[in-house]
């Protein structure tokens, strides 16, 4: 692989960090071992990516579309390039790689597409001048992304940036450098991205303040912990950066006493057990009403009992490995200490090495950590509601605002239900788990600050606005 002991820096080079190796959460075995890059190698990157993007950035905007189409189009028909690194490296089902690498196929697609959006308009004036305010590109971008999702949280900030004329600096979760960065720059060089405009770090905390910090990187795109996002705020403040934080989420689930238990049994599976709960949209609470809680307890840990849990490499698993034993352990805390708390263990609550068995709890009490937490694991936690007002409540009480879901019989009552939740997202009939590359994605709350993702909001997101007039004269004045 080109990024055998390296970095990219436009080209494939040593970084100055040593080395890092990848493992395989599953097994532990060694994937592979990439360059780590250090804080000389953010400066020099900073300082080739700010000369290449000039040019870049005056480039008719079709010479960039066809770099993310050709991109595109050969992810599209070579998914598993991408789909072979997903599985080992970031403990991926299958199906969840496979689902992955299609969105990271529309987000390029998505970026060939803003490139050719509008980018200003006309505004009015008392004067006799064209006055107009039109979009211009930031300059360099410094992206740092999660180990979850890590292609396509890596993709989402990387594509558009560089579509509106940015360059790029990406720093991604050194457990997934891979998927998460080193493979999209090979892609995006290989579909003819000039050198210097994309630059992958790998490396720890230091490479990440560093980029934060840097005096040269007016934009930093952050997905990852509402904590980490907080000192990422307060890092880039006094420096007035542009800063964009997708961050956690504890999304509730709100079922409806007409809902149809089958169904919502098994989108609530869905949405709390895909990619074992490792996810910022998992469902977190499922607000169930008393006259149905029973059932759906019950029809939800039968789901749970059912999925096979193990190495994502057999295909017959349809979950895979914890990301590590920090996280396993501190899931396996939130469960033990709601339970010691009241909850009642329905399904699962046990896990062999990094595999955490689907888990169900009843009754969890509003105070327990597995309801007012992001667990980040496999754990359906269900409180039962008597009111739709009190669910209401219960669902605005969290300080997370990133997606909420809403099963019912009574659609057109939902939608007046979701006027008043405060959610980025609300998805009628449907689990919290949703993306689309045209869609505003983002939280209200401790969930996100600094703007959207997806379709037009990222004009928003990755550039400034500048406003220009125009007159036939100099303009007199009294002096």
């Amino acid at each position: 692989m080109p990024w055998d002991g390296r970095i990219f820096d436009g080209t494939w080079i040593q970084g100055h960090g040593g080395t890092l190796e990848v493992t395989a959460p599953a097994t532990g075995r060694l994937l592979t071992t990439v360059g780590a890059a250090s804080p000389a190698d953010v400066d020099r990157a900073v300082e080739r990516a700010a000369k290449a993007q000039r040019n870049w950035a005056r480039l008719p905007y079709d010479q960039r579309a066809e770099v993310f189409r050709s991109a595109a189009f050969a992810l599209e028909s070579d998914p598993d390039r991408l789909v072979r690194w997903l599985v080992p490296e970031a403990g991926s089902g299958a199906g969840k790689a496979a689902f992955e690498t299609g969105l990271v196929v529309s987000e390029l697609f998505q970026a060939a597409a803003l490139a050719a959006e509008p980018y200003g308009e006309l505004l009015r004036s008392t004067r006799p001048r064209m006055s107009l305010a039109r979009r211009v590109p930031l300059g360099v971008v410094g992206v740092i992304s999660p180990f979850n999702f890590p292609a396509i949280l890596s993709i989402r900030s990387v594509a558009p940036a560089l579509a509106l004329g940015n360059a790029v600096i990406l720093k991604p979760d050194p457990r997934t450098p891979v998927s998460g960065g080193l493979a999209l720059a090979q892609l995006l060089a290989e579909a003819g991205l000039p050198e210097g405009l994309l630059h992958v770090l790998p490396g720890g905390a230091d490479v990440g303040e560093t980029l934060v910090t840097h005096p040269g990187v007016p934009c930093i795109s952050f997905t990852g912990s509402t904590a980490a996002g907080r000192a990422i705020g307060a890092a880039a403040g006094p420096l007035l950066k542009k800063v964009h934080l997708e961050l956690g989420g504890n999304n509730a689930l709100l079922v409806l006493p007409d809902a149809d238990l089958d169904a919502a049994a098994s989108a609530g599976a869905w949405g709390s057990f895909l990619h074992q709960g490792q996810i910022c949209m998992t469902t977190g609470r499922h607000l169930v009403h008393a006259s149905v809680a029973e059932q759906y307890v019950a029809k939800l840990a039968q789901k749970a009992g059912a999925i096979t849990v193990g190495d994502p490499t057999d295909p017959q698993n349809m979950l895979g490995p914890i990301i590590d034993e920090r996280q396993r352990d501190r899931v396996h805390d939130i469960v033990t200490r709601s339970v010691s708390q009241g909850a009642r263990l329905a399904a699962g609550g046990s896990y062999d090495g990094l595999f955490y068995r689907p888990t169900v709890l009843a009754d969890v009490p509003h105070d327990a950590p597995a309801y007012t937490d992001e667990v980040f694991g496999p754990v359906a936690p269900v409180s039962v509601y008597e009111t739709v007002e009190e669910a209401i409540e219960l669902i605005n009480r969290s300080e997370y605002g990133l997606s909420v879901a809403i099963l019912t019989d009574d659609v057109f009552g939902a939608l007046e239900l979701a006027e008043r939740i405060e959610s980025g997202a609300v998805h009628i009939n449907d689990q919290t788990v949703d993306d689309e590359a045209v869609a505003p994605f983002g939280g209200a709350k401790a969930s996100a600050a600094g703007g959207r993702f997806g379709g037009g909001a990222n004009l928003d997101t990755f550039t400034e606005v500048q406003w220009v007039t125009a007159q036939a004269k100099i303009e007199r004045y009294p002096f």
